[in-house]
């Protein structure tokens, strides 16, 4: 399944389970040589919610909290008969999101995210400064000076905003040492954002474990709050990923929710034996 090109392999743990989940999220994540896809996600039944998402990257590290791929999980419990309820609850790693999903035709399109609010102190990110919050923070990163603006929606972020069309950015080179920069402790996501209007951002993200992505749910909610937070954009916003567009909003008082909107998609379903 995919959320505008952020695809993953899902599996369907509520009634079996994989021995060994990471392990096998770096052989199946490979393209050539695997299914293909950005990681695996598993899906069991939850204990503080209706369901729980177990999120791998392909590099066989957890990830916390995957904003394409909860729209996912959304959509495959309701596909699949597994609840029947519109508003559905799903935690990953001791975190509770609710999404409300959209259907047609019996089969959910798009879906809402209640992402939670965003956590702003450095500490908590974690980044590596001596300010309470990082915002328009300079970095240096291969002789080149960067204004970063750091955010957690459940996993770190750092969001960096450019005056050229993101495609033209050097995302390769550069992704992996803002990645690997030691100011960022358990390493980071980075966006990088060009502010069309008030109401538009264009934007590539390097994903922490996973590299380039096409999407990154919880890294356009990032990008929306630090372009808030900058004073670049309104309250609402689209932001353009190289595999479509996710809608965000955000009041801009900390402690409120960021909401994201945006499609689930089945590409095909299977089974392999593990």
């Amino acid at each position: 399944m995919h959320g505008c090109g952020n695809d993953y392999v899902y599996f369907d743990c509520t009634k079996e389970s994989i021995a060994d989940e990471s392990a096998a999220a770096i052989a199946l994540s490979d393209r050539h040589f695997g299914i293909g896809g950005d990681g695996i996600i598993i899906i069991k039944k939850g204990a503080e919610a209706d369901f729980e998402m177990v999120m791998y990257n392909a590099d066989g590290s957890r990830g916390a909290m995957c904003g394409n791929g909860i729209r996912c999980v959304a959509k495959y419990v309701y596909d699949n008969g597994l609840t029947d309820k519109k508003s559905i609850s799903v935690e990953s790693m001791g975190a509770v999101k609710y999404i409300d999903v959209e259907t047609e035709n019996g089969k959910v399109k798009t879906a809402k995210v209640d992402m939670g609010s965003p956590i702003l102190d450095s500490e908590k990110i974690p980044v590596l400064s001596d300010k309470k919050r990082v915002v328009s923070e300079p970095v240096t990163v291969d002789g080149t000076c960067y204004l970063m603006t750091c955010v957690s929606m459940g996993n770190p972020h750092a969001v960096v905003f450019i005056e050229k069309s993101p495609k033209e950015f050097p995302l390769e080179k550069v992704g992996p040492l803002f990645e690997n920069n030691p100011v960022f402790p358990d390493r980071t996501n980075t966006e990088f954002i060009r502010v069309i209007d008030r109401k538009n951002l264009e934007m590539r993200v390097w994903e922490r474990g996973s590299g380039e992505t096409l999407a990154c749910g919880t890294g356009a909610c990032a990008s929306a709050v630090a372009a808030i937070l900058n004073g670049f954009c309104d309250n609402e916003v689209t932001v353009h990923l190289l595999g479509g567009d996710l809608n965000i909003s955000w009041s801009g008082v900390e402690g409120d929710s960021v909401f994201m909107t945006g499609p689930a998609t089945t590409v095909f379903t299977g089974e392999i034996d593990l």
